[in-house]
């Protein structure tokens, strides 16, 4: 390892010897794979897979950059590959593109970049190409992360809003609004502190799990805007009514306490490590044994149905009433992913 400052300077984007350093001694050290090439204006990749191929593209600012839970590094990871996961892909190749703020601390940088390289391998995904760039100091959040994803999905697999149809089930992965949550309490806003871990992971454990029901007709990860927000667009894109039964919903009593404090909706608040699938109502009890016998999977639930009625997205309460649930306009925690 050869870098030896303990902050960014401009220095280290400005193509010369101290950027050459950065991306050796820090990015190409943590990320090394076969396909990797630091020296390449591009890369060849071994596409010799079946199927088709599938392209995504994310960007991350999330803040604080270090959460219970995870980091933006593997956020990044894991929010590009679940957005392939829950596509009916698998997840192969990542580029990542790092602007960094001058003055950011280098630990602080390769604890990022660990988070990076962890959460790629555990999934056997590899980052191939990259780039840096350095920003004057106070132009930027300490970091920000832009990522593409390649994966391979079996065209036998056909999923979409398209597929949907009265009378189907919606099922969940598991809680909802442990991410929103666990950032917040990291950034020790209103004086509250708390041991709640996000729930940021990769999914495609849970959706492999259901490729083969062919009563499988979608599935989202309930990112930003949460459970509700998808509810939502299912809802404007089949005209069909969404209705969930709130007592269904699996949310953690640190979510719920914080949510009731402070006038927070947890249906509303992003998950990274959550999928919502809809599904035929003759396999909904099978998907939902699948997910259940998966690690992490034990609270997964059947949380709603699909109607032939009018489109609005229908709360059923607890307390045996309903009431429409409205499309999200504010964001209540910015910058959590």
């Amino acid at each position: 390892m050869t870098l030896q400052d303990s902050h960014i300077s401009l220095a280290h984007g400005n193509g010369g010897r101290y950027m050459r350093e950065l991306i050796e001694s820090l990015f190409a050290r943590y990320l090394k794979n076969p396909n990797l090439d630091i020296q390449a204006d591009a890369v060849a990749l071994p596409l010799g897979q079946p199927g088709e191929l599938l392209f995504t593209t994310d960007g991350f600012t999330v803040q604080p950059l270090e959460f219970p839970g995870g980091n933006i590094g593997s956020l990044a990871v894991h929010g590009t590959t679940n957005d392939l996961a829950v596509s009916g892909a698998i997840p192969k190749y990542l580029s990542l593109n790092a602007f960094i703020e001058e003055g950011f601390e280098v630990a602080t940088l390769e604890r990022i970049i660990q988070g990076i390289a962890d959460a790629a391998k555990a999934i056997d995904v590899e980052v191939v190409a990259g780039d840096t760039k350095v920003v004057r100091r106070g132009e930027g959040g300490g970091i920000y992360l832009a990522t593409t994803g390649i994966g391979f999905k079996d065209p036998r697999i056909q999923l979409g809003m398209n597929q949907i149809q009265p009378g189907d089930m919606l099922l969940v992965s598991g809680p909802v609004g442990d991410h929103g949550i666990a950032v917040m309490l990291a950034r020790e806003q209103f004086g509250l502190r708390g041991d709640l871990l996000s729930d940021a992971a990769s999914v495609l454990p849970f959706t492999q799990a259901l490729l083969g029901l062919p009563g499988l007709r979608f599935m989202r990860d309930p990112t930003r805007g949460g459970l509700a927000t998808v509810a939502h667009e299912l809802c404007r894109a089949t005209g069909l009514q969404i209705k969930l039964d709130q007592a269904a919903i699996p949310v953690r009593d640190p979510v719920n306490a914080v949510c009731e404090m402070l006038g927070y909706d947890p249906l509303f608040l992003a998950c990274e490590g959550r999928v919502v699938a809809v599904v035929a109502a003759n396999q909904a009890d099978e998907a939902l044994a699948l997910w259940r016998s998966r690690p992490g999977g034990d609270l997964a639930a059947l949380i709603g149905e699909t109607k032939k009625a009018d489109p609005y997205v229908i709360l059923q309460t607890e307390l045996g009433g309903a009431r429409i649930l409205e499309e999200l306009e504010d964001d209540p925690l910015p910058r959590i992913c």
